[in-house]
């Protein structure tokens, strides 16, 4: 089983940036296809991104594509997203997840899931 932590997350301006990292602990997570889901109040939790278990591919949500990346560090059981020119309607809370099977884009293919950090951004 792996435990899974957020952090980065914050209240920024729109225009601004953030990098959120998720910990892992328990196992290690070279073994896991990694992704970052956001949930804004009243509304569904939403793919935002994913990367394979070695980081060589990714898949983004419409939405972010060109203003997001997601990262890995393995040797650092550590999973990053980056966001760049944030809007406000990227005010979420953002939770990341891991699975041991390939790296979908819907909720119900992750087994492990972080608390998630909350991201504002003002306008």
């Amino acid at each position: 089983q792996v435990h899974l932590v957020e952090s980065g997350g914050g209240l920024v301006q729109a225009g601004g940036s953030l990098r959120l990292s998720c910990a892992a602990s328990g196992r290690t997570l070279s073994s896991y296809a990694m992704a970052w889901f956001r949930q804004a109040p009243e509304k569904e939790r939403d793919f935002v991104a994913a990367i394979n278990w070695s980081g060589d591919a990714t898949n983004y949500a419409d939405s972010v594509k060109g203003r997001f990346t997601v990262s890995r560090d393995n040797a650092k059981n550590t999973v990053y997203l980056q966001m760049n020119s944030l809007k406000p309607e990227d005010t979420a809370v953002y939770f990341c997840a891991a699975t041991i099977y390939s790296h979908r884009t819907y909720p119900a293919a992750y087994e492990y899931w972080g608390q998630g950090t909350q991201v504002t951004v003002s306008s």
